[in-house]
């Protein structure tokens, strides 16, 4: 039997990928479309800017849009300059050994512990034993613990991409080493290393299981970061779960997607605008 030759191969390849591609643009498009088909006609300004009454079935997601955003951004607060100083550590002043392996591979195994665990653990220790109760503190630090990971292993290999000669020049120049990780290494692994924390955020915002356990699904509006709160997924996820309005919690998704595509965009506008201004 024949074999093919190399440019049918590549050809066939090439198609395999476009395939996948397609399939999965596709499949994303089609669940953005759903969604946003069947809730947008429910989005109006009273939707946006009142708190729900009747457990949801009437009036709006305000006071869930303020506790997302209290939520999601203290964890992201919390997380990144953690998570970046920590690569930064392993990449820049430590050389490889027995304790980096340990942090990486503490890292990787946060990464794969479920969400619920994550609840469960802040439930008992922020909730429970230190006494914040169920509140916006309570989770943020839960989701700063979840996405940790995230930002440690994107930045680290964001910060280990720039080429070594970067860091050889600046040396060259009479830099210190941490001139030439603040001056030249971060400015170059920027875009990497904000790609870490957007994927952090729109973890954050969509997180479910262990905000319920750790912030509470509390209706009212949070003015404190120790009051309880009900963020958009939690509160599509109830919504839908119970049955309550199925026209409410579609509208909420479609808050709740627009809302991180939003932020993904922003986010990407920026860094396009820094890299652009750094070069």
């Amino acid at each position: 039997m024949k074999r093919p030759s190399p440019a049918a191969m590549q050809r066939l390849a090439v198609s395999f990928m476009w395939l996948g591609t397609i399939l999965t643009v596709g499949v994303l498009l089609f669940i953005v479309a759903y969604i946003l088909t069947l809730g947008l006609p429910h989005v109006t300004w009273e939707f946006l800017s009142q708190g729900p009454r009747l457990m949801g079935r009437e009036g709006g997601v305000f006071p869930m849009i303020v506790g997302t955003l209290w939520v999601a951004g203290l964890a992201v607060m919390i997380a990144a300059p953690v998570g970046v100083i920590t690569a930064i550590y392993l990449t820049e002043y430590t050389l490889e050994g027995k304790l980096t392996a340990v942090i990486r591979f503490g890292a990787d195994c946060l990464a794969g512990i479920p969400s619920i665990i994550f609840g469960l653990f802040g439930f008992v220790f922020f909730a429970i034993t230190l006494g914040m109760g169920l509140s916006v503190l309570s989770g943020a630090l839960t989701l700063a613990i979840m996405v940790l990971p995230t930002i440690i292993r994107t930045s680290e290999e964001a910060i280990r991409a720039v080429p070594r000669a970067y860091r050889e020049a600046g040396y060259g120049l009479g830099a210190t080493r941490w001139g030439v990780v603040t001056k030249v290494v971060l400015r170059s692994a920027l875009p990497g290393i904000g790609t870490g924390v957007v994927l952090s955020i729109g973890r954050s915002i969509s997180e479910t299981a262990a905000v319920m356990l750790t912030a509470g699904s509390a209706l009212r509006l949070p003015t404190s970061a120790f009051d309880s709160t009900r963020t958009l997924a939690l509160h599509f996820y109830i919504l839908a779960r119970e049955g309550i309005s199925m026209s409410k919690a579609y509208a909420t998704a479609s808050v709740l997607i627009v809302a991180i595509l939003a932020i993904n965009l922003f986010a990407y506008w920026v860094m396009q605008r820094f890299v652009a201004k750094v070069r």
